[in-house]
Protein backbone atom coordinates (compact mmCIF):
# COMPACT_ATOMS: atom_id res chain seq x y z
CA UNK A 1 0.00 0.00 0.00
CA UNK A 2 1.18 3.84 -0.62
CA UNK A 3 1.53 4.44 3.15
CA UNK A 4 3.68 1.46 3.44
CA UNK A 5 5.67 2.30 0.98
CA UNK A 6 9.90 1.75 1.34
CA UNK A 7 12.50 3.43 -0.51
CA UNK A 8 16.02 1.25 -0.46
CA UNK A 9 19.44 3.22 0.01
CA UNK A 10 22.53 1.71 -1.21
CA UNK A 11 25.54 3.89 0.23
CA UNK A 12 29.07 3.99 -1.60
CA UNK A 13 30.90 1.24 0.21
CA UNK A 14 28.08 -0.97 0.01
CA UNK A 15 27.80 -0.18 -3.64
CA UNK A 16 31.54 -1.32 -4.17
CA UNK A 17 30.65 -4.26 -2.38
CA UNK A 18 28.17 -5.24 -4.38
CA UNK A 19 30.15 -5.01 -7.79
CA UNK A 20 31.46 -8.00 -8.21
CA UNK A 21 33.57 -8.59 -11.95
CA UNK A 22 31.41 -11.12 -12.91
CA UNK A 23 28.10 -10.17 -11.98
CA UNK A 24 28.57 -6.81 -13.94
CA UNK A 25 29.72 -8.06 -17.02
CA UNK A 26 27.08 -10.53 -17.04
CA UNK A 27 24.62 -7.14 -16.63
CA UNK A 28 26.46 -5.20 -19.08
CA UNK A 29 26.30 -7.89 -21.79
CA UNK A 30 22.39 -7.79 -21.01
CA UNK A 31 22.47 -4.04 -21.51
CA UNK A 32 24.27 -4.75 -25.12
CA UNK A 33 21.50 -7.59 -26.22
CA UNK A 34 18.80 -5.59 -25.17
CA UNK A 35 19.56 -2.42 -27.04
CA UNK A 36 20.71 -4.48 -29.81
CA UNK A 37 17.17 -5.88 -30.27
CA UNK A 38 15.60 -2.47 -29.42
CA UNK A 39 13.97 -4.26 -26.51
CA UNK A 40 15.18 -1.56 -23.90
CA UNK A 41 15.16 2.30 -24.56
CA UNK A 42 17.69 5.23 -24.61
CA UNK A 43 16.45 8.60 -23.72
CA UNK A 44 17.91 11.52 -25.53
CA UNK A 45 21.00 12.11 -22.87
CA UNK A 46 21.21 15.91 -20.78
CA UNK A 47 24.67 17.38 -20.72
CA UNK A 48 25.10 20.54 -19.86
CA UNK A 49 28.24 23.04 -18.80
CA UNK A 50 27.81 24.81 -15.32
CA UNK A 51 28.31 28.07 -14.21
CA UNK A 52 30.26 26.46 -11.50
CA UNK A 53 32.82 24.82 -14.08
CA UNK A 54 31.20 21.46 -13.90
CA UNK A 55 29.55 19.39 -16.10
CA UNK A 56 25.93 17.89 -15.26
CA UNK A 57 24.57 15.24 -17.22
CA UNK A 58 21.34 12.70 -17.08
CA UNK A 59 21.32 9.48 -18.65
CA UNK A 60 17.78 7.70 -18.45
CA UNK A 61 16.04 4.97 -20.07
CA UNK A 62 13.98 1.81 -20.01
CA UNK A 63 12.96 -1.65 -20.47
CA UNK A 64 9.37 -1.68 -20.89
CA UNK A 65 9.48 -5.90 -20.88
CA UNK A 66 11.33 -6.11 -17.74
CA UNK A 67 9.39 -3.33 -16.11
CA UNK A 68 12.75 -1.69 -15.73
CA UNK A 69 12.79 2.59 -15.59
CA UNK A 70 15.53 4.49 -14.33
CA UNK A 71 17.68 7.31 -14.51
CA UNK A 72 21.78 8.54 -13.63
CA UNK A 73 22.34 11.54 -13.05
CA UNK A 74 26.09 12.28 -13.11
CA UNK A 75 28.90 14.73 -14.63
CA UNK A 76 32.57 15.68 -13.46
CA UNK A 77 33.38 19.01 -10.96
CA UNK A 78 37.02 19.66 -10.83
CA UNK A 79 37.29 21.61 -8.30
CA UNK A 80 36.09 18.59 -5.76
CA UNK A 81 39.56 17.76 -5.91
CA UNK A 82 40.20 20.57 -3.75
CA UNK A 83 38.35 19.26 -1.07
CA UNK A 84 40.27 15.80 -1.44
CA UNK A 85 36.99 14.53 -2.98
CA UNK A 86 36.70 12.69 -6.26
CA UNK A 87 35.70 15.02 -9.49
CA UNK A 88 33.07 12.28 -10.86
CA UNK A 89 29.70 12.36 -9.03
CA UNK A 90 26.85 9.84 -9.94
CA UNK A 91 23.41 8.49 -8.15
CA UNK A 92 21.65 6.63 -10.00
CA UNK A 93 17.58 5.94 -9.18
CA UNK A 94 15.29 2.98 -10.03
CA UNK A 95 12.09 3.99 -10.39
CA UNK A 96 8.79 1.58 -10.37
CA UNK A 97 7.34 2.44 -14.01
CA UNK A 98 3.52 2.03 -13.02
CA UNK A 99 3.39 4.28 -10.30
CA UNK A 100 6.79 6.81 -10.71
CA UNK A 101 7.82 6.13 -7.47
CA UNK A 102 11.27 5.61 -6.46
CA UNK A 103 12.03 2.25 -5.69
CA UNK A 104 15.94 2.47 -5.20
CA UNK A 105 18.85 4.90 -4.52
CA UNK A 106 22.04 4.21 -5.37
CA UNK A 107 25.39 5.95 -4.81
CA UNK A 108 26.67 5.36 -8.38
CA UNK A 109 30.01 6.47 -8.56
CA UNK A 110 31.43 2.77 -8.98
CA UNK A 111 28.25 1.62 -10.79
CA UNK A 112 29.62 3.99 -13.60
CA UNK A 113 33.56 2.66 -12.73
CA UNK A 114 32.88 -0.36 -13.38
CA UNK A 115 30.19 -1.33 -16.00
CA UNK A 116 32.05 0.93 -17.87
CA UNK A 117 35.09 -1.25 -17.60
CA UNK A 118 32.72 -3.79 -18.44
CA UNK A 119 31.68 -2.57 -21.39
CA UNK A 120 35.18 -1.85 -22.52
CA UNK A 121 36.19 -5.71 -21.42
CA UNK A 122 33.31 -7.19 -24.08
CA UNK A 123 34.59 -4.87 -26.68
CA UNK A 124 37.60 -6.58 -26.19
CA UNK A 125 36.41 -9.61 -26.45
CA UNK A 126 34.52 -9.25 -29.75
CA UNK A 127 36.88 -6.76 -31.55
CA UNK A 128 40.21 -7.56 -30.14
CA UNK A 129 42.88 -10.38 -31.53
CA UNK A 130 42.59 -13.11 -29.26
CA UNK A 131 46.39 -13.15 -29.36
CA UNK A 132 46.91 -9.92 -27.87
CA UNK A 133 50.17 -9.67 -25.59
CA UNK A 134 50.43 -6.13 -25.42
CA UNK A 135 48.54 -3.38 -23.95
CA UNK A 136 48.90 0.34 -23.75
CA UNK A 137 46.57 2.73 -21.64
CA UNK A 138 46.40 6.09 -21.72
CA UNK A 139 45.68 7.80 -18.20
CA UNK A 140 46.17 6.38 -14.76
CA UNK A 141 43.16 7.34 -12.91
CA UNK A 142 40.12 5.60 -11.51
CA UNK A 143 38.29 4.93 -15.09
CA UNK A 144 41.93 3.67 -16.75
CA UNK A 145 42.60 1.30 -13.94
CA UNK A 146 39.68 -0.31 -13.80
CA UNK A 147 39.91 -0.63 -17.87
CA UNK A 148 43.23 -2.52 -17.02
CA UNK A 149 41.45 -4.77 -14.70
CA UNK A 150 38.77 -6.17 -16.84
CA UNK A 151 41.16 -5.94 -19.75
CA UNK A 152 43.58 -8.35 -17.83
CA UNK A 153 39.95 -10.85 -16.63
CA UNK A 154 38.87 -10.93 -20.30
CA UNK A 155 41.78 -11.58 -21.86
CA UNK A 156 44.53 -13.70 -20.57
CA UNK A 157 47.12 -13.95 -23.12
CA UNK A 158 47.41 -10.03 -22.05
CA UNK A 159 50.66 -10.38 -20.46
CA UNK A 160 52.35 -6.45 -20.53
CA UNK A 161 51.12 -3.69 -20.16
CA UNK A 162 52.18 0.15 -20.76
CA UNK A 163 50.65 3.22 -18.93
CA UNK A 164 51.17 6.60 -20.31
CA UNK A 165 50.46 9.42 -17.49
CA UNK A 166 49.54 12.50 -18.17
CA UNK A 167 52.78 14.40 -17.29
CA UNK A 168 54.91 11.32 -18.79
CA UNK A 169 56.06 10.53 -14.86
CA UNK A 170 56.30 6.55 -13.20
CA UNK A 171 52.77 6.08 -11.00
CA UNK A 172 54.09 3.64 -8.84
CA UNK A 173 50.48 3.21 -7.14
CA UNK A 174 49.36 2.40 -10.73
CA UNK A 175 51.75 -0.08 -11.04
CA UNK A 176 51.33 -1.69 -7.34
CA UNK A 177 47.35 -2.41 -8.11
CA UNK A 178 48.45 -4.81 -10.79
CA UNK A 179 51.78 -5.89 -9.56
CA UNK A 180 52.23 -9.76 -10.47
CA UNK A 181 49.28 -10.14 -12.92
CA UNK A 182 50.90 -8.42 -15.86
CA UNK A 183 54.98 -6.75 -16.96
CA UNK A 184 53.81 -2.99 -16.03
CA UNK A 185 55.49 -0.05 -16.56
CA UNK A 186 55.58 4.02 -17.65
CA UNK A 187 55.93 4.55 -21.70
CA UNK A 188 55.98 7.38 -23.74
CA UNK A 189 53.03 7.76 -26.39
CA UNK A 190 55.13 6.19 -29.18
CA UNK A 191 54.28 2.70 -26.92
CA UNK A 192 51.27 2.64 -29.28
CA UNK A 193 53.39 1.48 -31.96
CA UNK A 194 53.91 -1.85 -30.02
CA UNK A 195 50.54 -2.39 -28.94
CA UNK A 196 47.97 -5.04 -29.65
CA UNK A 197 44.91 -3.43 -27.89
CA UNK A 198 45.21 0.70 -26.81
CA UNK A 199 42.52 2.06 -23.92
CA UNK A 200 42.39 5.55 -23.90
CA UNK A 201 41.38 7.11 -21.02
CA UNK A 202 42.08 10.45 -20.34
CA UNK A 203 40.26 13.69 -20.01
CA UNK A 204 39.81 14.04 -23.88
CA UNK A 205 41.61 17.38 -23.91
CA UNK A 206 43.03 16.28 -27.38
CA UNK A 207 44.86 13.57 -29.25
CA UNK A 208 46.81 11.29 -27.07
CA UNK A 209 49.14 9.66 -30.00
CA UNK A 210 50.75 9.99 -32.82
CA UNK A 211 48.14 8.12 -35.60
CA UNK A 212 51.30 7.16 -38.10
CA UNK A 213 52.23 4.74 -34.52
CA UNK A 214 49.08 2.48 -34.46
CA UNK A 215 50.05 -0.39 -36.47
CA UNK A 216 47.59 -2.69 -38.28
CA UNK A 217 45.87 -5.18 -36.45
CA UNK A 218 45.55 -2.98 -33.13
CA UNK A 219 41.89 -2.61 -31.23
CA UNK A 220 41.44 1.26 -29.65
CA UNK A 221 38.87 1.18 -27.04
CA UNK A 222 38.17 4.83 -26.20
CA UNK A 223 36.64 6.02 -23.45
CA UNK A 224 37.48 9.96 -22.83
CA UNK A 225 35.22 11.33 -25.64
CA UNK A 226 32.09 11.94 -24.27
CA UNK A 227 30.74 15.38 -24.42
CA UNK A 228 30.86 17.70 -27.29
CA UNK A 229 34.37 19.01 -28.09
CA UNK A 230 35.99 16.37 -26.20
CA UNK A 231 38.49 13.42 -28.23
CA UNK A 232 41.60 11.43 -27.73
CA UNK A 233 42.15 9.86 -31.22
CA UNK A 234 44.25 11.61 -33.65
CA UNK A 235 42.64 12.65 -37.40
CA UNK A 236 42.66 10.37 -40.14
CA UNK A 237 42.52 6.88 -37.44
CA UNK A 238 38.60 6.51 -37.89
CA UNK A 239 38.97 5.99 -41.56
CA UNK A 240 41.65 3.29 -41.33
CA UNK A 241 39.44 1.17 -39.10
CA UNK A 242 36.39 -0.65 -38.45
CA UNK A 243 34.27 1.50 -35.92
CA UNK A 244 31.53 -0.01 -33.47
CA UNK A 245 29.93 1.92 -30.35
CA UNK A 246 27.42 1.66 -28.17
CA UNK A 247 24.89 3.79 -29.29
CA UNK A 248 25.65 5.39 -32.62
CA UNK A 249 23.63 8.51 -32.61
CA UNK A 250 25.12 9.16 -29.52
CA UNK A 251 28.41 8.56 -30.35
CA UNK A 252 27.84 10.56 -33.73
CA UNK A 253 26.90 13.20 -31.12
CA UNK A 254 29.38 13.21 -28.09
CA UNK A 255 31.81 10.33 -29.06
CA UNK A 256 34.88 10.22 -31.37
CA UNK A 257 32.91 9.88 -34.11
CA UNK A 258 31.70 13.26 -33.40
CA UNK A 259 34.78 14.47 -35.52
CA UNK A 260 34.19 12.08 -38.38
CA UNK A 261 30.24 12.28 -38.61
CA UNK A 262 29.88 10.09 -42.31
CA UNK A 263 32.39 7.20 -40.72
CA UNK A 264 30.71 3.77 -41.33
CA UNK A 265 30.21 2.48 -38.29
CA UNK A 266 28.49 -0.26 -36.26
CA UNK A 267 26.81 -1.14 -32.44
CA UNK A 268 29.15 -3.35 -30.60
CA UNK A 269 25.20 -5.00 -29.31
CA UNK A 270 24.46 -6.08 -32.87
CA UNK A 271 28.20 -8.31 -32.69
CA UNK A 272 27.27 -9.31 -29.08
CA UNK A 273 24.23 -10.90 -30.14
CA UNK A 274 25.59 -13.19 -33.32
CA UNK A 275 28.60 -14.52 -31.04
CA UNK A 276 31.31 -12.06 -32.70
CA UNK A 277 33.07 -11.32 -35.93
CA UNK A 278 35.56 -12.89 -38.04
CA UNK A 279 38.69 -10.39 -38.27
CA UNK A 280 41.45 -9.90 -40.27
CA UNK A 281 44.57 -9.82 -38.76
CA UNK A 282 45.66 -6.90 -40.16
CA UNK A 283 41.99 -5.02 -39.07
CA UNK A 284 42.64 -2.10 -36.89
CA UNK A 285 39.28 -1.61 -34.81
CA UNK A 286 38.10 0.71 -32.28
CA UNK A 287 35.16 0.80 -30.02
CA UNK A 288 33.82 4.69 -29.57
CA UNK A 289 32.71 4.22 -26.42
CA UNK A 290 30.30 7.08 -24.47
CA UNK A 291 28.50 4.69 -21.91
CA UNK A 292 24.90 3.11 -22.31
CA UNK A 293 21.95 4.60 -19.33
CA UNK A 294 20.59 0.37 -20.08
CA UNK A 295 24.14 -0.13 -18.90
CA UNK A 296 23.55 1.84 -15.55
CA UNK A 297 19.74 0.35 -15.22
CA UNK A 298 20.64 -3.26 -16.01
CA UNK A 299 23.80 -2.94 -13.46
CA UNK A 300 21.66 -1.48 -10.77
CA UNK A 301 18.71 -3.54 -10.71
CA UNK A 302 21.45 -6.57 -10.14
CA UNK A 303 22.63 -4.75 -7.25
CA UNK A 304 19.25 -4.27 -6.12
CA UNK A 305 18.27 -7.53 -6.09
CA UNK A 306 21.26 -8.95 -4.19
CA UNK A 307 20.83 -6.18 -1.90
CA UNK A 308 17.56 -7.06 -0.95
CA UNK A 309 18.35 -10.85 -0.78
CA UNK A 310 21.51 -10.11 1.61
CA UNK A 311 19.98 -7.26 4.02
CA UNK A 312 22.73 -4.47 2.80
CA UNK A 313 21.17 -1.24 2.47
CA UNK A 314 18.85 0.78 4.65
CA UNK A 315 15.31 0.72 3.94
CA UNK A 316 13.49 3.70 4.30
CA UNK A 317 9.81 4.94 4.70
CA UNK A 318 8.67 7.02 1.89
CA UNK A 319 4.96 7.23 2.41
CA UNK A 320 2.70 8.77 -0.72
Amino acid sequence: MPSDARLLLIDRDQAAALLTPDAVMDAVRESFMLHAARAGRVFPMIREALPSGGVWGIKAGDVPEQALLGFKTAGFWPANRSLGAEAHQATIMIVDPATGRPQCLIDGNAITTARTAAAGALGLLALARRDSTRLVVFGTGIQAAAHVDYALRALPSLRTVRYVASDGRVEPAFEARFAGRCDIAAAGRDAVAQADIVITATPGRGPVFDARDLQAGCHVNCVGADTQGKRELPDGVLARAHVWTDDLPQARRIGELQWAPQQKAGELGTLIDCGGRERAADDITIFDMTGLALQDLTVARMMMQRAQAEGIGSSIAWPW
